[in-house]
């Protein structure tokens, strides 16, 4: 048999509560229950009209978000873009950036690559501000 792994991202951990962010916030970072060697994914959830209270970006990290259920928008440096479902936006490692739901919350899937186990990310604290 080959070897894979295999696991639901709703089964993963929500690590939100763990950081004081839930709610509005549900993340579940499957790299080590998926046993990733090379890229990282994640599931992500926001209530309705909420943001994720901070920015962040990565020195290494190259990342892919898809839009799989709701709305929003998402800030990248200076620019604010608007997402809708099946929506997909690369961010190269150096743009930071933040998501926002729209009214009926959003969810999105999130990959990663290069792995760097979450080592090189730069977090910055109500970076997106009204």
């Amino acid at each position: 048999m080959a070897g894979y792994t295999k696991r639901n991202l709703k089964d993963v951990e929500d690590a939100a509560p763990t950081f004081g962010m839930s709610p509005p916030l549900e993340a579940r970072f499957a790299r080590g229950d998926l046993e990733l060697e090379k890229s990282g994914i994640s599931y992500q959830r926001l209530d309705p009209d909420s943001r994720v209270p901070f920015g962040h970006r990565h020195g290494e990290q190259e990342e892919l978000y898809l839009v799989v259920g709701g709305s929003g928008r998402m800030k990248l440096d200076d620019e604010i873009v608007k997402l809708r479902l099946w929506d997909a936006v690369r961010v190269p490692p150096e743009v930071m950036r933040c998501l926002e739901s729209g009214p009926d919350g959003i969810e999105v899937v999130v990959f990663g690559a290069p792995s760097t186990g979450g080592g090189d990310v730069e977090m910055e604290p109500g970076w997106w501000a009204d």
